[in-house]
């Protein structure tokens, strides 16, 4: 690709969220885009199955395979975070889980200092974004946006124990955690449709692909953004080994991530001066708080054996139940393969002061040693506790000038006594609910924590020792209208022009639940924003 001034604004990552601007921005003829993904096309049928992120986990070519520094919270341990790589980020790989998070968590981002952005103001985008069949006369809920979203459709034994016995605790049953209360238990909805996966590539840059005002760039590895007089005008971008610069006349937006965002800014000389000395790079903007404020949620999985051969364990350990469970997904496109690991989650409160939801359990009926890893040799299923709000903040830092090197990543958990004593009581409620009929009468033990962990300390430890990313990254653009922000609230870098950052980076707090359909709601309000930016009417 030469170099020139033919492109209207470049896209840097075909993730959850620049997938939808380039759908978006692309709907105008006269707009011309380009956008650039660092990993291939998203041909693999891996993608596509929802429970192909077993696969795609640890793929060398789909998956970027972060490494976290060794957390200091957390027995001093590299932690594994996977992201996309490919057409459609992080939405080709996920557990296809879609949240919203809570009404309070926009209006907070909206009193930070971020006028637009309560709920309010964002529920029209969710609304816009999705086709959910299942709610057709809710108000709450799209019927004809790129995103088809459906609910769990069948029931299984070990997940209406749980349900049973969460009721008896207190937490009712719900259709729906992105109603008009996230609180309850009950099954997920997805992105899945016709028992396959609906990434942010499938639903919105695929349709719009044959537009001649758009270009589709992969194994395209943007290096830095380029500015000319205090405007971004174009990006370098490494492509099968060449090295090569296109120019933009309307501007850059960068939707790498929560990671990478932050990272590409750093390289371009913006950041936080000192750290970018240190590597030898120009300071173009100091810029301090980019690659702060990361936020990520924490998962501690408690893992029972179940006392029924009722699992997808028992499944996959017969060539019987592998055949199966693959016929079933062929002839009707259903069962666990058509579903993923989750099928269900639990929000509750387990602070007495909380008013919302301050934990998300994620219900599986498998286990493994990871999520996405190999099944035990027993049957077993996980209750993967995870608290909302984290109050611990770690940092995304250059580990290298080298752009192609990872970023040096610290998330920090568990460094607040609130997050302890928050992870400590998720997993008591979790015993609780185990220790609960029906759910009691299909445990044979608990496997972890297990029998050796007594009490608080016990399992603090076991969280320090076996806690892990869910994989929602956020914060380290985060939007505001203090000093320290590093975009406006309409999402525009700080003291330079024409450059946007638009995905989890600019949230301000990481929302209650899954980041995927927030990113994608991000997106598709950024585009009416850029729109209005320069000048344009947003399409319809």
């Amino acid at each position: 690709m030469p170099e020139g001034q033919g492109y209207d604004f470049l896209i840097v990552g075909a993730g959850s969220s620049g997938c939808v601007l380039a759908n978006r921005l692309s709907a105008d003829p006269r707009c011309r885009i380009a956008i650039f993904e660092a990993g291939p096309k998203d041909r693999s049928f891996w993608i596509h199955l929802p429970i192909g992120y077993g696969k795609t986990m640890w793929h060398p070519r789909l998956n970027w395979r972060f490494e976290t520094e060794p957390d200091p919270n957390m027995d001093n341990r590299r932690i594994y975070w996977p992201r996309g790589r490919t057409l459609g980020g992080s939405s080709a790989i996920n557990g296809l889980i879609v949240i919203r998070g809570q009404r309070e968590d926009y209006d907070l981002w909206r009193d930070l200092g971020n006028p637009g952005w309560g709920w309010n103001d964002v529920l029209p985008y969710f609304v816009r974004l999705e086709s959910n069949p299942d709610f057709p006369e809710d108000q709450l809920h799209g019927q004809s946006g790129p995103l088809h979203v459906s609910s769990v459709p069948q029931r299984h034994e070990l997940v209406e124990a749980v349900i049973q016995s969460a009721g008896k605790l207190g937490v009712p049953r719900t259709g729906d955690f992105n109603g008009a209360s996230q609180e309850g238990v009950g099954y997920f909805q997805l992105t899945v449709k016709n028992g396959l996966r609906v990434s942010a590539a499938k639903a919105y840059l695929r349709p719009a692909a044959h537009r001649r005002n758009l270009d589709i760039l992969t194994d395209a590895h943007v290096t830095r953004v380029l500015f000319e007089n205090g405007c971004a005008s174009g990006v370098a971008f490494r492509q099968h080994g060449v090295e090569r610069i296109i120019r933009a006349r309307r501007g850059i937006i960068l939707s790498a991530g929560a990671l990478q965002s932050p990272q590409i800014l750093m390289l371009s000389g913006i950041g936080p001066g000192a750290h970018l000395q240190t590597m030898g790079l120009r300071v173009l903007v100091d810029r301090p708080a980019v690659g702060q404020d990361l936020q990520d949620h924490l998962q501690v999985r408690a893992i029972y054996k179940a006392s029924k051969p009722i699992t997808t364990n028992d499944a996959l350990h017969t060539i019987w139940g592998r055949t199966r469970l693959g016929l079933e997904w062929i002839l009707t496109r259903s069962g666990p393969l058509a579903i993923g690991i989750n099928q269900a989650g639990l929000f509750t409160r387990v602070f007495p002061e909380s008013t919302t939801p301050d934990v998300q359990f994620h219900i599986a009926t498998l286990s493994a040693d990871m999520a996405g890893g190999k099944v035990h040799p027993f049957s077993g299923f996980t209750l993967s506790v995870c608290q909302l709000r984290p109050e611990s903040r770690g940092f995304v830092k250059l580990a290298s000038p080298d752009p192609l090197a990872p970023p040096s990543i610290l998330p920090n958990y568990l460094a607040t006594e609130t997050d302890r004593r928050c992870v400590v009581a998720g997993l008591a409620f979790a015993r609780k609910l185990a220790r609960t009929s029906p759910l009691a009468d299909l445990v044979a033990e608990e496997f972890l924590p297990g029998p050796n962990a007594k009490n608080v300390s016990d399992l603090l430890a076991f969280a320090r020792a076996k806690g892990a990313t869910i994989f929602h990254p956020a914060g380290t653009c985060r939007m505001g209208s203090d000093g320290d922000a590093v975009v406006d609230s309409r999402l525009r870098l700080r003291g330079l022009d024409r450059l946007w950052v638009v995905d989890c980076s600019v949230m301000p707090r990481l929302v209650s639940g899954n980041t995927n359909v927030p990113a994608i709601m991000i997106a598709e309000k950024a585009a009416d924003l850029i729109l209005e930016d320069i000048g344009a009417r947003a399409p319809a």
